[in-house]
């Protein structure tokens, strides 16, 4: 595995994933986003709306599914929303919204932690920095320059 990005600072973490997921689906590349159940609801509508008449292909994977392979749907979309990293194949990019560090991070390529500017997310990011420190993985840092952004 490469580097862990981390943007940091981020105002609006979710319109900051639509964008950032835009433009990950534009240049061919497949997602897999986790998060508490709460926060991939919140994503899952933004995914439908944020973007007026466009439409970013993803789709939700259950709990049950992520204990066993994901079924044909998940392996057919661009942009997989799981509350956990599923077994088996999964997209090669880990975008992680949840508090905590993955509890596996072989099968990615690529992993960006989004961390907003609030006091207890910004805590929960230092502890994650520290933890892919210790296990030896570069981290590459990109401090948000302005509102929610993302570039397109």
């Amino acid at each position: 595995m490469g580097a862990v990005e981390f943007h940091t600072g981020v105002v609006d973490p979710l319109a900051f994933a639509c964008r950032l997921l835009r433009k990950a689906h534009r240049q061919g590349h497949r997602v897999l986003v986790t998060a508490p159940a709460e926060r991939l609801a919140e994503l899952d509508t933004l995914l439908w709306t944020f973007d007026g008449p466009s439409f970013l292909p993803h789709v939700v994977v259950p709990p049950a599914q992520v204990a066993g392979a994901p079924d044909g749907m998940a392996a057919r979309t661009p942009v997989w929303l799981c509350e956990a990293v599923p077994r088996g194949a999964v997209p090669a990019v880990l975008v992680n919204l949840g508090a905590g560090t993955p509890a596996t991070l072989t099968p990615f390529e690529r992993v960006i932690e989004i961390v907003s500017h609030d006091v207890d997310a910004a805590q929960a990011g230092r502890e994650r920095w520290r933890a892919y420190k210790a296990l030896g993985i570069e981290i590459v840092h990109h401090p948000s320059r302005s509102v929610g952004d993302a570039q397109d």
